[in-house]
C-alpha cells in the first residue's frame, strides 16, 4: 500500500533555492540590524535570562554548533550535562534522549522546536519517529526544574527547545562531504524590506549517504520563514517546514559473534524506514505595553512513518548466527496529525504588594494517529492486506499560571501551577460499526511547582525547585484490546538544588537532583510484561556539574560530569498476573552511572578548533539487569553494554568574512563499541572524516 510522497518541490530544492536567493538579493534593505521574528524561548534571548530560572540551564550556542559540526541534534546534545544518548545510527533519524537517569529508550523529556512540540504524538503514539534536522538550528535550550511546567506534559526530565535560524540578509551556501560517501548541501537565503518591517528566509538542505554499515539515507529538509510588523508593537511570523527521509535502517542489528568477528554490514538490507513531516506555525507577538506582552501560537503538522520490515526465521537465524529472512514483508505504517493553539501572557505587576513577573497560558491541542499494518510479500512489496487499521486520537486542554516574586534585589521565589485535562480514544476500523469498535479514557493532572533563586554576589547564585511532573500513558498502552486498562499517568516529584556563576576566568554550575516516581511504565521492548500494568515506584537521583575555564593564550577548557547514583526500581515490580518479575533495586534500562564530557578549544587568528572527549559508563538494556548479551525467544537482545569513550576533533578556518573551511574527525581513536541493543547489536560508528566549505554572498 504505497503512500503518496510530499509535494514535488522537495525533489527540486535547488530550483527553490535559486528562486529564494533571487528574492533575497532583490529585496535586501539597509545594513541596519533588523528585529528578530517572534519565537518561543524556554530560557530567553537576553543576558541574565538563565539566572531567572530556578533550575539548571544549558544552552548550545550558534558558535558551538558551528565548531563541533554535529551530524544530528542528538550529537549536538551529547555534551549537555545530564544527557544520555541511546545510539542507533549516526544520522539519528529517530530520537533517543534520556536526562538524569531517565531511560534514553523512553520519552519523558519534552522536545520542542521554537516552542512547538515536535514529537509525532504527546498522547497518542510513539514520540521517537521524528527528530528535527540540525542544519536549520541556530541554538538549543535545555531547561530543567519547576520552570519547565509551563511547556507541557512529559517534562519529567525537563524541556529541550530547538531554536531555528533567523533570516539573515544575503545568500549562504554550505557544502560538506565525508566518510561513507556522505554528501550534504545547504542553502540559506534571507531578505529584509527597506523599511525593516518585513523579513523572509529559507534554509534548504539536501543530504545523502551510503551510511555506516551500508545504512544509507536520502534526506531533504526545507524551512521557510517570513514575518512582518503590524503597526508599531506587533509582529506576525510564519514558519513552514517540509522534511522527507528514506533510510535503509531497521530494528535489527548484528549477532554477538558477528560483532566479535568484526563484521560490519547492514543486517537488514531490504528493510526501509520512510519518514516525512510538514508543519505550519503562526506566531503573533503583541507588545501591549512596557509591562505586558502576549504571544499567540497556532501550529499544525502532518507526519508519516512507513516502516517496511521482512520477517525472520528466528530458529534458523539462531543456528546460523545471523538473520535469516523469509519472503513475508510487513508495513508498520503510521501517520499523525496535530493542531494546537497556545497563548502566553507575560505581565510585570505589583498586585501582591511586591514586584512580580507573571505568566499565564492556555493551550488546546488535538492529535490523531492512523495505525496500519500491511501484509506484503517480496513478490508484491509495499502493498497487501490490511491486518491493522485503527485510529488513535486525543484531545487536551491545559492552563498554567506562574508568578515570580522579586522579594529583594537578591531573592526571587517562583510559584506555578499547571492543569492538564486529556481524553483519549481508540477506534478499530476493521470491526463493524454494529459491534463495539472503540474505547476511550480520560484523565486530569494538577501539577504544582515552586522554585527560588538567591544571588549571593555578582558571581554566585544558588537555586532550588520542587515540582510534580507527569507523562501520560499513550493510547497503545491505555486502550489495549479496546479496553480501558486503567493506567495511571507516570508521575514524578522532582527536587533539585544547585549553584551557578562566574569568577574571573571560571564559569560553573552544579546541581543535585532527585526524581521520585510513584508510577513508571518501562518501555515494552525492555520487558513486554509491563505493557498493560502500572509499573510502580522508581527513584532517580544524582549530581551534575559543569566547569569552563579560560586558560589564556587562546585555550578554553570546558567540562561536565553527571553521576546518576540511583536509577532503580523501588519495590518489587509485578506483571499482569501479579508475579514478581523485577526485584527491588534493579537499575532502569539505559541509565549509565557516569556521563562525562571534556572539550579543549583553541582559537588563534582565523582558526577555531576543539578536541572533544565523551565518556558513557556501562548500562543495562533490560529490567532484569542481564549481564551477558544474548538473544531471547522473541528475537530481542539483552545484556550489559560496556562503557565507551569517544574522541572528536574539529576545526573551522575563516579565510575571510565570506569564506570558511571546516573539518572534523569523529571517533578519532576508532573506538569499537556497542551503542545499544534491540533485535541485535547496534555498533557505534567507526572513525569518520568530514570536510566542509561555506561561502556567504
Amino acid at each position: 500500500m504505497p503512500r503518496p510522497s510530499f509535494p514535488s518541490f522537495l525533489s527540486r530544492p535547488l530550483t527553490l533555492a535559486i528562486a529564494a536567493a533571487g528574492l533575497a538579493i532583490a529585496q535586501t534593505g539597509s545594513a541596519e540590524e533588523s528585529p528578530r521574528l517572534p519565537t518561543i524561548n524556554v530560557v530567553g534571548q537576553t543576558e541574565g535570562d538563565a539566572a531567572r530560572q530556578p533550575g539548571a540551564v544549558a544552552i548550545v550556542t550558534t558558535e558551538e554548533l558551528e565548531l563541533k559540526q554535529p551530524r544530528s541534534t542528538e550529537e549536538a546534545l551529547r555534551a549537555v550535562p545530564g544527557v544520555a544518548i541511546k545510539g542507533e545510527e549516526e544520522s539519528a533519524i529517530v530520537v533517543n534522549i534520556g536526562i538524569r537517569g531517565l531511560s534514553s529508550a523512553d520519552y519523558k523529556t519534552l522536545v520542542l522546536e521554537d516552542g512547538v512540540p515536535v514529537a509525532p504524538g504527546l498522547f497518542v503514539g510513539n514520540a521517537r519517529y521524528y527528530n528535527p534536522r540540525i542544519q536549520r538550528m541556530e541554538s538549543i535550550e535545555v531547561l530543567k526544574g519547576a520552570a519547565s511546567l509551563r511547556y507541557g506534559p512529559s517534562t519529567i526530565g525537563g524541556v529541550v527547545n530547538y531554536i531555528t535560524k533567523q533570516p539573515e540578509d544575503g545568500v549562504e551556501i554550505s557544502l560538506r562531504v565525508g566518510s561513507w560517501n556522505s554528501r550534504e548541501a545547504t542553502v540559506e537565503v534571507g531578505a529584509t524590506s527597506a523599511s525593516q518591517d518585513a523579513k523572509f528566509g529559507a534554509v534548504i538542505t539536501r543530504a545523502s549517504s551510503d551510511g555506516f554499515m551500508d545504512k544509507d539515507y536520502d534526506m531533504t529538509d526545507v524551512m521557510l520563514k517570513t514575518g512582518m510588523a503590524i503597526g508599531d508593537n506587533q509582529w506576525l511570523s510564519i514558519k513552514y517546514t517540509d522534511y522527507q527521509n528514506d533510510a535503509n535502517i531497521s530494528y535489527r542489528g548484528l549477532f554477538l559473534q558477528e560483532y566479535k568477528d568484526g563484521k560490519r554490514y547492514n543486517p537488514a538490507p531490504d528493510d526501509y524506514f520512510l519518514t516525512g513531516r510538514r508543519s505550519l506555525d503562526l506566531n503573533h507577538e503583541w507588545e501591549i505595553s512596557e509591562t505586558a506582552k502576549l504571544n499567540t501560537l497556532i501550529y499544525g503538522s502532518e507526519i508519516f512513518r512507513d516502516y517496511w520490515r521482512y520477517s525472520t526465521d528466528n530458529a534458523a537465524s539462531a543456528e546460523a548466527g545471523r538473520w535469516i529472512y523469509t519472503d513475508n514483508l510487513a508495513g508498520n505504517n503510521r501517520s499523525f496529525e496535530r493542531f494546537g493553539v497556545e497563548s502566553r501572557l507575560q505581565l510585570q505587576h505589583g498586585f501582591f504588594g511586591v514586584a512580580s513577573e507573571a505568566e499565564l497560558g492556555l493551550r488546546y491541542m488535538d492529535e490523531e494517529m492512523l495505525d496500519q499494518n500491511v501484509a506484503a510479500t517480496r513478490a508484491t512489496p509495499r502493498t497487501g492486506t490490511l491486518n491493522t487499521d485503527r485510529i488513535d486520537s486525543a484531545e487536551s486542554i491545559a492552563f498554567y499560571a506562574q508568578n515570580r516574586f522579586l522579594l529583594t534585589n537578591k531573592l526571587a521565589i517562583t510559584a506555578g501551577l499547571r492543569a492538564e485535562r486529556y481524553e483519549q480514544e481508540r477506534l478499530d476500523k476493521r470491526i463493524p460499526n454494529n459491534q463495539t469498535n472503540n474505547a476511550d479514557t480520560s484523565n486530569t493532572e494538577w501539577l504544582p511547582g515552586v522554585g527560588a533563586t538567591y544571588q549571593i554576589n555578582s558571581g554566585l547564585q544558588i537555586f532550588a525547585s520542587a515540582y510534580k511532573a507527569f507523562s501520560p500513558a499513550l493510547n497503545a498502552d491505555a486502550l489495549t484490546g479496546l479496553e480501558d486498562q486503567k493506567l495511571d499517568a507516570e508521575r514524578s516529584v522532582n527536587i533539585e538544588a544547585g549553584l551557578r556563576g562566574n569568577t574571573g576566568r571560571f564559569n560553573y554550575e552544579a546541581t543535585i537532583f532527585r526524581m521520585d516516581f510513584d508510577n513508571q511504565i518501562i518501555p515494552a521492548n525492555s520487558n513486554s510484561d509491563f505493557q498493560r500494568t502500572n509499573g510502580g515506584k522508581t527513584l532517580h537521583q544524582g549530581v551534575e556539574g559543569a566547569l569552563a575555564v579560560d586558560l589564556g593564550a587562546g585555550f578554553v577548557l570546558k567540562s561536565n560530569v553527571t553521576y546518576i547514583a540511583d536509577a532503580e526500581f523501588n519495590g518489587d515490580r509485578l506483571d499482569a498476573n501479579g508475579n514478581i518479575t523485577t526485584p527491588d533495586g534493579n537499575r532502569v534500562t539505559y541509565t549509565p552511572e557516569w556521563i562525562a564530557n571534556l572539550a579543549l578549544e583553541y582559537s588563534v587568528g582565523n582558526l577555531r578548533s576543539s578536541l572533544n572527549v565523551h565518556h558513557t559508563s556501562k548500562q543495562y538494556t533490560d529490567v532484569l539487569n542481564t549481564k551477558e548479551i544474548a538473544e531471547n525467544t522473541s528475537g530481542f537482545f539483552t545484556g550489559q553494554i560496556d562503557s565507551y569513550t569517544i574522541v572528536d576533533l574539529n576545526f573551522v578556518y575563516d579565510i575571510n568574512k565570506q569564506f570558511s573551511l571546516s573539518g572534523s574527525v569523529k571517533n578519532l581513536a576508532d573506538e569499537d563499541y556497542i551503542a545499544s541493543l534491540r533485535q541485535g547489536i547496534y555498533v557505534g560508528p567507526e572513525r569518520s572524516v568530514d570536510f566542509g566549505v561555506r561561502y556567504r554572498f
